[in-house]
This record gives C-alpha cells, structure tokens and sequence, in this order.
C-alpha cells in the first residue's frame, strides 16, 4: 500500500471512529442522567470498538491477495456479525429481576445493542443513517414515551406498585379491594399471608401489585394510610 493511500486510510479510520464515538455519546449521556448502568464510557467503548472491528473486517476482506491456486472468498462484514452477537452477553448482565417480579433494565439492554450498531453503522460508512437512527430514538425515549404517558390512554399513564399491609381481621381485606377498585387502582397480583404477632395472635399480611394513574407513591401512602383497617402499610413504585 503507497504512503497516500495508507495516510488517506488512516484518516478515513480517525473520522470514522470520531463520529462513532461522538454518536455514542448522545446515547451515553442519555443513560448517564437517568443513572442507569450504562454510561458514558460504556456506550463510547462499545460503539468505538464495534466501528473499529466494522472497518477491520471490511478492510481485510478487500485487502486480501487472489492466489491462483484457490478461491478465496470472504465476507466484509464476518466480524461486524460477531459483534451483534456477543454484545449479548453485556446487554444480559444489566437486566434484572427484583423480588418483587419486577424486571428492570431492557431499555438500558437494547441501548448497549444499539451503540454496536452505530458503530457497524459507521464502519461500513453509513454516516446519515446512523445519526437519522441516534436522533430518531432520543427523541421517542425522551419527548414520545412522556408525551403519551401524560396524554395517552389510561393504561400508558398508569404507574405500577407495590403494596403491603398487615390487616387484623380477614374480612378488612374485602375493603381494601373494594376500596382500591373505587379509587382505579387496577390489581395485577395479590398475595395473603397470616403473620404471628404478639400474644400469639394472628394477623393478615396483603401483598398487591397494582397499577394506578396516581403518580406519586407519598399521595398514595397518605390515602391508604387513613384506612382504619390497615394497621400497617409499605408501598413502593415500581415503573
């Protein structure tokens, strides 16, 4: 390879691997202000490498010499396939699953998957698909997702708890149905448990998961609290 063409090639590399990281960092931040997992520096070393194995394994393909004596055929994006393939492994490690059956982390999961493909992305060198992409899914987690929370049907605005209470007579958990059903607090899935407690007496331990268009989990805390039934509560939001 002459001395222009490699310094060419080698400036081409530099820019490319630039504007994956620069894509990155849209993604990056993202995450980062919400305090998610992955960050800044992960969402960079994801989309940098995956550029960089993009162009080595374009590179490599066109690069290799023809011999007379076998056919050689190679695919230009062998490594970039590979790359979607293990990034898997990353995306896994940050989905989580709570106690409560709750699971968290898969916007965070297919952020990771996404930075690999801004990287492949520009590699190969699609420049304006990979910004057009970026811009495209910033703006549906940032303006969309809210939007439609704020405006869209009941079931999109509604936030998902967590409730337990401690109740002494069983029929009380009857009220507490009735009464969540009349206050729109729709139940996903309920638990009852009987609690030993002082002097051998037996108590009722409710536990619900509910979804409910009120946002805030203190108004909720203060509102079942004034139950004269509930002896003891422990509300937590979980999306």
């Amino acid at each position: 390879m002459s001395p222009i063409l490699t310094e060419t090639f080698s400036m081409e590399v530099l820019i490319k691997l630039a504007i994956a990281a620069g894509l990155s960092l849209i993604i990056g931040i993202e995450r980062e202000l919400k305090k998610k997992p992955v960050g800044l520096k992960t969402s960079l070393v994801i989309a940098t490498f995956s550029c960089l194995l993009t162009i080595i394994s374009i590179e490599t393909a066109y690069m290799t010499p023809a011999r007379n004596d076998i056919n050689i055929t190679m695919d230009p994006l062998r490594l970039a396939a590979q790359v979607v393939s293990g990034i898997g492994f990353l995306g896994a490690g940050v989905i989580l699953r709570k106690g409560n059956d709750s699971i968290t982390g898969l916007t965070t999961a297919a952020m990771i998957w996404g930075a690999a493909g801004i990287g492949i992305a520009v590699g190969a060198g699609f420049y304006a698909e990979a910004f057009m992409t970026v811009v495209v899914v910033v703006i549906g987690i940032e303006l969309l997702a809210p939007f439609l929370n704020k405006i869209g049907p009941k079931r999109l605005r509604s936030r998902e708890f967590s409730l337990k209470v401690q109740m002494k007579d069983h029929e009380d958990i009857s009220l507490l149905l009735t009464y969540m059903k009349q206050h729109e607090m729709y139940v996903e899935n309920i638990r009852i448990s009987d609690t030993l407690v002082a002097n051998d007496t037996t108590e009722h331990e409710v536990t619900i998961r509910f979804t409910s268009i009120e946002q805030n989990p203190l108004l909720l805390y203060k509102d079942l609290h004034t139950r004269h039934y509930i002896e003891k509560i422990e509300i937590e939001l979980l999306s």
